[in-house]
């Protein structure tokens, strides 16, 4: 996860972004179950009346309200309130802006009338009780005090106070063990009832409090989905942004390895991991950007809205989130370590493919078609054993999840009609509580589908950070020399000895020769003797492990890379084309060559001769590798590449051996009136290809067996007069050395 996150460190500020566009989000989204709740609770059960005292009281209701108010809380009232004797039918009290706009006032108010009103409510319902305390009072009263039909208030009125007091405070008590949630609602049919004597319209009261609040949740719902659209927008362009620099930068990485790092990563590693890996991570950037992180988010503020909702059902949060939790670990244990080794099962898959293709025509040569086959179906049948170990895992793990999220949902149902059949809560709070539980839950639903991908991706990215941190063993200096610009182009192997990383023998061993412009350096050896080895090391694809390479006097590893392989021609053992045109593939190290150069280059090398058949001419194509083109014809125009390049020192790594006899003669002649200012070294097979060279160096196992002209090494070295006497008649061997020993 740490490299994962360091991917998107750059971007940083987008994700602040991200983040903030989240939370907007995650409001809108934890606000609309308790605007629901207020829809059912406030809306329907309570007629629209959503303050806990009236706004507007008649001045009779205030009266008969008072009766059951000490002489403070009067004041208190009467402070809040001023009467308004002209907007309704009778005259009537107001509660004041001040007030309404102060919560702490509100609260006051409502502590000082909740239980007044609950009070007058009860005595003003034509229920068995309430006759039996008017037939109570009227006995207690004097007789002719009050007449029969007056109604309890009136009654109330003229009782002492001792007698009003100790009545209401008896009522009081058997009100006090009632829950606040009763008591809020019979408030609020008294709320209503009052505004009804004002002739207020509460049906309208109650219809524009719905639309209201519906209006805020489709405002909430609207603004919601544009956040969520924007983070889309943003978590794509974030992850497409990483994508894109990730491999650019393991890109860059690559180009500059060495072959011991490519010794070290397969070319079918690399490629996976320059595709599959970070597409993994880019598709997981997006995921985690878009739901990762909305889901703490989520979750959290759903835990904080649960605890204001209903308090006492929170123990079934806890219970849904332990059993989501425990599912989650369950399956991490199980699914984790095949996520481990998937990535290298499609490695080996992608390695298995590769040698088949481009190895197909030796396949069919051989007749091993049904050996590949099963190698194949091998490697694919274990990569599929274990997506499908995987796969299953995790899709047994949403119907859990489901299974989880429905049985908390009857749990709450349960637990929650108790609730409201005690007067304990009420609808729209468990509605709301329902809403809050499923939001948490999903918000863990978002997390396990993101584990999913997670752990592939973790791999995945620790996999590419691998290649970004690892070391390339060939560097440039910290200063680099530069080079004086009266160069000649000699070359100096001083004690040159190698080693491959992580041998214990040297490949090379105690090579010295100097190579100097105008002449031609041949090397020839058996095969495996060091001589590719020994020309490698020139262009520093290694480095040397003892000795030193001078290059007019530098050591190759004091000059920069890119100063020392400007001066280098290379043609490798292998023609290298690049898809484009001829034009391009023999102008590739001379970027601004002109038409002339690029014609000479490709006389000298005979390349001319099937370049003027082709109908574009050097406009011709070239496939993918030079697939179009045959192994002379691909091994020519590498020829050609180097000579358009116009270096210093011509490096050909046995780059003549798919050439005929003719036309290895013809293009030797013409390259040698082209090098003439120039150092050439020349790997070889064939005796007939070195002939003429002026050094020719014989390679032994890693030794120098011999160092001299053909003739003279005819004389003096074994090992090349055995080379000699596989490839040329004993005639022509016995005149050379009769040559060489008049020499």
């Amino acid at each position: 996860m740490r490299n994962l996150f360091r991917f998107l460190k750059p971007y940083a500020g987008a994700v602040v972004g991200i983040l903030v566009v989240l939370f907007v989000q995650a409001f809108c989204d934890l606000s609309l179950p308790s605007y629901t709740s207020d829809i059912v609770n406030v809306g329907i059960q309570q007629g629209g009346i959503d303050t806990s005292i009236p706004e507007q009281i008649s001045v009779k209701d205030m009266e008969n309200l008072l009766l059951f108010v000490d002489e403070d809380g009067q004041n208190t009232v009467l402070e809040n309130y001023k009467k308004d004797s002209e907007t309704y039918k009778e005259d009537a009290y107001v509660l004041k802006e001040d007030a309404e706009k102060n919560e702490k006032t509100m609260d006051e108010l409502s502590g000082v009338l909740g239980k007044p009103m609950l009070l007058v409510e009860s005595l003003s319902s034509d229920s068995e009780q309430s006759r039996q305390i008017k037939e109570g009072l009227l006995q207690a009263m004097p007789r002719g005090a009050v007449s029969g039909d007056a109604d309890i208030f009136e009654i109330l009125k003229m009782m002492p106070e001792e007698a009003k007091d100790q009545m209401t405070s008896g009522m009081t008590e058997e009100m006090s063990d009632m829950p606040d949630t009763m008591v809020e609602q019979a408030a609020t049919v008294y709320i209503k009832q009052v505004y009804r004597n004002l002739d207020l319209d509460t049906d309208h009261i109650q219809t524009m409090y719905i639309l209201k609040t519906g209006a805020k949740m489709l405002a909430l719902a609207f603004l919601g989905m544009a956040a969520s659209i924007t983070v889309g927008f943003m978590a794509s362009k974030v992850a497409a942004s990483a994508g894109r620099d990730i491999r650019k930068n393991v890109f860059t990485k690559v180009v500059g390895f060495s072959n011991a790092e490519f010794d070290k990563f397969s070319t079918a590693s690399l490629i996976t991991r320059s595709t599959n890996d970070i597409q993994q991570i880019q598709l997981l950037s997006v995921m985690l950007l878009r739901m990762v992180l909305y889901a703490p988010i989520l979750g959290l503020g759903g835990v904080y809205k649960v605890f204001n909702t209903n308090v006492d059902m929170s123990w079934i949060l806890a219970v849904a989130v332990g059993l989501i939790i425990m599912v989650v670990l369950v399956l991490f244990a199980c699914v984790m370590p095949k996520f481990k080794i998937l990535q290298t099962l499609v490695d080996k898959l992608n390695l298995v493919s590769r040698e088949i293709l481009t190895g197909l025509p030796v396949i069919r040569a051989f007749h091993r078609e049904k050996h590949e086959e099963e190698r194949f179906d091998s490697a694919n049948k274990n990569l599929m054993k274990t997506n499908l170990f995987v796969n299953r895992a995790m899709t047994f793990m949403m119907p859990v999840m489901m299974l989880i999220m429905n049985g908390i949902s009857v749990l709450i149902v349960w637990t929650g009609a108790h609730g409201i059949d005690k007067g304990q809560m009420q609808v729209g709070d468990m509605m709301a509580f329902i809403q809050y539980t499923m939001q948490i839950i999903m918000a863990f639903l978002m997390i396990c589908m993101i584990s999913v991908m997670l752990p592939r991706a973790a791999v995945a990215a620790d996999r590419v950070r691998e290649v970004l941190d690892s070391k390339t063993a060939i560097g440039d200096p910290e200063r680099p020399e530069k080079f004086e610009g009266n160069e000649k182009g000699i070359l100096v192997f001083d004690h040159v000895s190698f080693r491959y990383p992580g041998a214990e023998e040297n490949v090379l061993h105690d090579i010295s020769f100097a190579a100097r412009p105008g002449e031609t350096t041949a090397v020839i050896g058996s095969t495996g003797s060091g001589k590719s080895t020994l020309v490698n090391l020139i262009p520093r694809f290694y480095d040397v492990t003892q000795g030193k390479i001078t290059l007019d006097g530098k050591d190759i590893r004091d000059i920069s890379q890119h100063d020392l392989r400007e001066r280098l021609g290379y043609v490798p053992q292998k023609g290298v084309l690049f898809s484009g045109t001829i034009e391009s593939n023999i102008l590739y190290g001379n970027q601004n060559g002109t038409k002339e150069e690029m014609e000479e280059a490709a006389k000298i090398a005979q390349a001319t001769e099937f370049i003027e058949t082709k109908p574009a001419k050097y406009e011709e194509y070239i496939s993918q590798g030079g697939a179009n083109v045959s192994g002379g014809q691909k091994q020519r125009l590498s020829i050609a590449r180097a000579i358009a390049k116009h270096p210093d020192v011509f490096i050909f790594d046995d780059s003549f051996s798919a050439l005929d006899y003719k036309t290895d003669v013809t293009l030797r002649k013409e390259l040698k009136e082209h090098t003439a200012n120039s150092t050439v070294i020349l790997v070889a097979q064939r005796i007939s290809t070195i002939l003429h060279a002026e050094q020719i160096i014989v390679l032994d196992e890693g030794k120098v067996a011999g160092i001299g002209t053909h003739r003279e090494l005819l004389n003096n070295c074994e090992v090349y007069r055995q080379i000699a006497l596989s490839q040329l008649s004993e005639e022509e061997l016995k005149n050379d050395m009769e040559k060489g020993k008049e020499e």
